[in-house]
């Protein structure tokens, strides 16, 4: 019989391999940078707050109003790089409840570990809705998560939950590190569970349009954007990955003319290896303040959370 590395070795290597080689081409983040708190926008949220928006790092959210919770790709198990290359995931039950006591509806915009890992827990604890493309669901169904509970969508439909009316946006998953995607491909049947880091391709992409409270938000997790497919939307708020403006020509000029937002709120600007409750770090490649400033000349204004933050209006 093989040993257990024979087989798991090479995807493991690959993984390690793509990570190891972002220190030496990021120098200046090395050690991962700690970003300056002062470029965090000021948090605060009351039961009167009409409509908050909280973050919990990665590309991850809670947006809750008017008595209706909408989980966006949430990931607080965060289990380290070598955790995530040589062991299955397992998500880390009791943490996942405390961070999502309730929701109505579990969006996950595509199938990689950092978006998807914790979402069939969650929608399963709070009986939410959980939605995704076909790739997504297919892991929930791994999960266990019951099938009634899972909705599969292809995008360009609204979706109606609670006051929420939700539609997915076609998208693709952005090329970073070296211009390459991270575990390409398709995910046509349930993988096995809990999954290897390789089990979870990125599948189909998906961004996110929420309307709920008077209030518009597009939800963009990945660092690309289709233009054609942001005609016609507007958002009064864009949750945007910081890492695309450093490898998708026109990434924040493009958003912002389409969407035409108000508030910007940067995410997955943070190493998504660290442990939950350390302090964040930022992921390679990511230039913090330069993106808020790029964000800020566009007469839109930068809501840098930390973790756990809120915007509310």
């Amino acid at each position: 019989m093989e040993p257990w590395y024979a087989w798991q070795a090479p995807a493991a290597s690959n993984l390690l391999k793509q990570y190891g080689a972002i220190y030496k081409t990021h120098g200046e983040a090395l050690f991962l940078r700690k970003p300056n708190p002062g470029l965090f926008y000021p948090s605060s949220s009351s039961d009167l707050d009409h409509w908050r928006l909280r973050y919990h790092g990665t590309a991850g959210f809670t947006l809750a109003s008017e008595q209706t919770t909408v989980v966006i790709d949430p990931f607080v198990s965060r289990p380290g790089l070598l955790a995530t290359g040589f062991q299955r995931l397992k998500p880390n039950l009791s943490r996942i409840e405390s961070a999502f006591p309730r929701a109505d509806a579990v969006l996950v915009g595509h199938a990689h570990h950092d978006h998807i890992m914790d979402a069939p827990h969650v929608a399963a604890h709070t009986k939410a809705l959980f939605i995704g493309a076909a790739d997504a669901a297919n892991v929930a169904r791994a999960a266990g998560l019951a099938e009634h509970q899972i909705r599969e969508t292809h995008g360009r439909e609204d979706i109606t939950v609670k006051a929420a009316t939700i539609r997915g946006i076609p998208s693709a998953h952005g090329r970073v590190y070296f211009g390459v995607t991270t575990l390409p491909g398709t995910i046509p049947e349930p993988p096995s569970w809990p999954p290897r880091v390789w089990d979870l391709k990125h599948g189909a992409v998906l961004n996110w349009h929420i309307k709920l409270g008077g209030i518009s938000m597009v939800h963009v997790d990945s660092a690309e954007v289709i233009d054609e497919e942001l005609d016609g939307l507007q958002a009064d708020v864009v949750c945007l990955c910081a890492i695309g403006r450093r490898y998708r020509p026109g990434y924040v000029s493009s958003v912002v003319e389409r969407l035409k937002p108000r508030w910007i709120v940067p995410c997955h600007w943070d190493w998504f290896f660290s442990p939950h409750g350390d302090p964040a770090r930022l992921l390679p490649g990511v230039d913090l303040p330069g993106f808020i400033k790029e964000i800020e000349s566009h007469g839109v204004t930068a809501v840098t959370l930390p973790f756990d933050g809120v915007f509310s209006l």
